[in-house]
């Protein structure tokens, strides 16, 4: 958000090459977006939903593909969209004009920049992790019984057309973007958007988090193809996983835990599968018990597959993920009394199969294999 004379409406500025200016093999190029934004009616608390708006954008682009969110997402172009001319400068045309169309209640002047060089964009993200980690503090010590509404998330259904994100204060949306303070801000601006309330009403489950309003939701607007929902367990009938998620856990049924991967880590995983192979298993908005698309910050909290055992249950993860998460993940571990886990959760340094990952599980002793069965 900026004033209004910060900015000049409609510039579009493409700092570094386009695509049609790359050597012949070079595939991909950093990309960062920094959209402008001046209105009477804005607010600091509208920045996280018009940011998440752009996934509808960009894949509005005849020939444009993204996936993802805040800083960690993909976006391709192909081949013969290239041929007909489009070039990234006009993504930043397409922004402008979209957040003009659909939020010009709200929105008098928009401005944007687009960075292709890795120094630019490393120094941007400098400053968007600044602020991604200021939205996810907005909802410290608010709790899932402290609310008597819970909100949907249905932007993703373009390509995943059964999928449906409830949000709830302790649980973000798989893209890691969208908090319940985001979706509630929402709806208030758009009511007839892809943001609804489900008020709470009867819980079925207090331990895997079953709500008969969720479940009646959840089935009516996912074409009646589920019928269950379980917020806390990946096990029993778990959330839809789309395509935009984070990250992705899966059971490691031999150890008795679970692993988790990010969207950024492009190497082998104990499971047997990389991140991409998993995402085409897991995503697309089906059901798949022992499989999870989640928000990365989704693993500090006190929700986080609380019916499955939490984080006891957590055994391997990248090592650049640890790092991500940093002192939010040492703060969790110890609040549930295991201070020395994150030492026990191997990375890719340590196991990238199922038999290293059991010898060093066993060498630590990790909690994990004491639990009761998943299955």
């Amino acid at each position: 958000m900026r004033d209004a004379s910060q900015i000049e409406d409609g510039k579009i500025d493409l700092i570094g090459p386009d695509v049609d200016q790359l050597a012949e093999k070079v595939k991909s190029l950093p990309l960062g977006i920094l959209i402008e934004v001046a209105g009477r009616k804005l607010q600091k608390d509208f920045e996280p939903i018009l940011e998440r708006q752009l996934h509808r954008f960009f894949n509005y682009c005849m020939g444009v593909m993204h996936i993802g969110q805040r800083d960690m997402n993909w976006i391709r172009i192909s081949k013969d969209a290239f041929a007909k001319g489009l070039r990234i400068k006009h993504l930043g045309i397409v922004l402008h004009a979209m957040i003009h169309e659909e939020f010009g209640a709200i929105a008098d002047k928009v401005q944007v920049t687009l960075f292709t060089r890795e120094e630019d964009v490393q120094r941007e993200l400098i400053r968007a992790r600044q602020v991604y980690a200021e939205r996810d503090e907005r909802l410290s010590g608010m709790t899932d019984e402290s609310v008597d509404t819970f909100y949907s998330c249905e932007l993703c259904q373009s390509f995943a057309p059964n999928h449906i994100c409830v949000i709830t204060p302790e649980k973000v949306g798989l893209c890691g973007a969208y908090s319940w303070l985001d979706t509630k801000a929402a709806y208030e601006i758009a009511p007839s958007g892809g943001n609804k309330p489900i008020p709470k009403g009867e819980c079925l489950d207090s331990v895997n988090g079953e709500w008969a309003s969720v479940n009646a939701y959840v089935n009516l607007r996912s074409n009646r193809t589920l019928e269950r929902f379980s917020m806390y367990s990946m096990v029993n009938n778990p959330s839809t996983s789309c395509g935009c998620f984070e990250c992705i856990m899966a059971v490691i049924p031999e150890a008795n835990g679970i692993m988790v991967v990010h969207r950024d880590f492009s190497g082998m995983t104990p499971c047997g599968m990389t991140f991409t192979t998993l995402a085409g298993s897991v995503g697309g908005g089906i059901q798949t018990p022992g499989f999870l698309g989640v928000g990365k910050i989704y693993l500090t909290s006190n929700k986080f597959i609380s019916a499955d055992g939490g984080l006891r249950r957590l055994i391997w993860m990248p090592k650049e993920l640890k790092e991500l998460l940093g002192e939010k993940l040492i703060k969790r571990v110890r609040e549930i009394g295991e201070p020395d886990l994150i030492d026990k959760i191997a990375d890719e340094t340590i196991a990238t199969t199922s038999e290293e990952l059991m010898v060093f599980l066993e060498k630590v002793k990790h909690p994990a294999l004491t639990l009761p069965p998943l299955f």
